[in-house]
């Protein structure tokens, strides 16, 4: 505005421009007020990382997979396959993006949700050891429902609490005579007769019936092999000193048999699984305990061994296998009852007592022949038919029909070094430490190679995996 009469009364002129500068004025206040009406300003928030669900389904899926993998450590599987398995089954329920770290007696697993949301991580302490061949046959069998979309989490938790809240399939007396079959054939294949294999079952029974009691008690599981050891080795020098074994009798063979039940219960395999795989903390758990526990049945037969001969009362050093064409249908025979009976004392499902019994009869029927056609030794032979288990092992796993983990310690079951470990034993009591350690060592390398090869013939049969590594440069630009 501008006055239009500067020497008389001040007329104000509006002009154009103060017409448009109110105009503006009025806008800009109606658009403040629209503003301030409208709330604070908010700006869309970009999601950053994997989409996931809500926090109560993550829960939900964490503990379904923490629950598959206690049940699956606790059996004995290696950590890679503890692993692999509750990866698959996340993924299954919709969480891609989580984490899983297990040690010897926990597993922790995380869920990543990226900059929207905090990681939900859960942790489960393994407390246990309890091989039950059928609850694992039914957990495999839940991870496989789950990832062919017939079981939703809801479901797959209810069927998972039936399963391991369910008793055992077959009453105790069962997985006693089990056992006791185990010892009896084992005795059977090392060359025994018909009555040293019997006493080796009646004494494996009562082993497993003391110990039982023993564990009901809450004793630890090391002098719990004192105390197995202990009694397989004092049970027979009692039988002997009291005329129980006819002259050409081998009475050692009894102790060797009930070695070979109590070493049977060893985690060797899922050790160097785990060591070869890379999980060496576990691993490193799993080797002190294996070693605790077989310095426990060290202490028991020597005690035993030392107690006869107080006494006056000596076993013979058992010599080899014996070997011929007659002696290895028999062998081949014991063998799968060993693997069969094995199965039946870890609560496997009847059905796959006949694959348990066939993976005994391949392993031995391996090592056999190995030893007699081509007179490899043993620690060679026992890898080479550790190997032939791993690749059945390996195939069954991949068709899903039966727990791969009952295929490897069935099959291993006959190849285990009782004999060997016996021979180690009495010479450390008789002999002197410098012989009794070489032949401990010689059973040790045994163990090792039984593992060693079973990790290999699963490797070889076990589908590719995917390298989870991405080349950051695009293609367009390596072209």
């Amino acid at each position: 505005m501008r006055p239009s009469n500067p020497g008389g009364a001040l007329t104000v002129v509006d002009t154009p421009a103060d017409r448009l500068t109110r105009r503006l004025r009025g806008a800009l206040r109606r658009d403040a007020r629209r503003l301030l009406a409208a709330g604070p300003p908010t700006l869309p928030m970009l999601m950053v990382g994997p989409e996931v669900p809500d926090d109560a389904r993550v829960q939900q899926v964490l503990d379904l997979c923490m629950r598959v993998g206690e049940v699956l450590l606790s059996s004995g599987e290696s950590v890679d396959e503890v692993t692999a398995t509750m990866l698959r089954l996340a993924a299954a329920c919709g969480l891609s993006a989580v984490d899983v770290d297990i040690t010897f007696t926990s597993i922790t697993m995380c869920c990543h949700r990226g900059m929207a949301a905090a990681p939900v991580t859960s942790m489960r302490l393994v407390r246990y050891r309890s091989t039950d061949l059928t609850r694992l046959a039914a957990v495999s069998r839940i991870v496989t429902e789950v990832e062919a979309g017939r079981l939703d989490v809801r479901a797959a938790s209810t069927e998972l609490s039936a399963a391991t809240e369910a008793p055992h399939p077959y009453p105790r007396w069962v997985a006693t005579t089990g056992w006791a079959g185990l010892a009896a054939s084992i005795a059977v294949l090392l060359g025994a007769g018909v009555l040293t294999a019997s006493v080796a079952f009646i004494v494996t029974a009562l082993i497993d019936r003391v110990g039982r009691l023993l564990n009901r008690w809450g004793l630890p599981a090391f002098f719990q092999q004192v105390v197995g050891g202990l009694l397989a080795a004092v049970s027979t020098v009692a039988l002997l000193a009291a005329g129980a074994f006819p002259p050409g009798t081998r009475p050692s063979l009894v102790v060797a048999a009930g070695i070979t039940v109590l070493l049977s219960g060893l985690s060797v395999v899922g050790t160097v699984q785990d060591a070869i795989s890379g999980y060496y903390v576990t691993a490193a758990g799993r080797v002190a305990e294996i070693a605790l526990l077989s310095a426990g049945l060290l202490t028991g037969v020597v005690i035993g061994l030392k107690l006869g001969f107080q006494v006056g009362v000596a076993l013979e050093v058992a010599g080899d296998i014996p070997g011929g064409a007659g002696r290895f249908g028999v062998s081949l025979a014991a063998g799968a009852a060993a693997a069969a009976c094995y199965a039946l004392a870890g609560y496997a499902p009847l059905r796959s007592l006949y694959v348990a019994g066939l993976a005994g009869a391949a392993g031995w029927g391996t090592y056999g022949a190995l030893v007699q056609l081509t007179g490899a030794g043993p620690v060679a032979a026992t890898g080479a038919a550790a190997i032939v288990i791993g690749l059945a092992a390996g195939l069954l796993r991949r068709r899903g029909e039966v727990p791969s983990l009952v295929v490897i310690l069935a099959g291993i079951t006959p190849l285990l070094p009782g004999l060997t470990a016996y021979r180690g034993f009495y010479q450390l009591s008789v002999e002197g430490l410098s012989e009794g350690l070489v032949t401990v060592t010689v059973a040790l390398a045994i163990g090792l190679a039984l593992a060693a090869g079973v990790a290999l013939g699963e490797f070889a049969t076990r589908p590719r995996r995917r390298s989870a590594i991405v080349d950051p440069v695009p293609e367009e630009e390596r072209q």
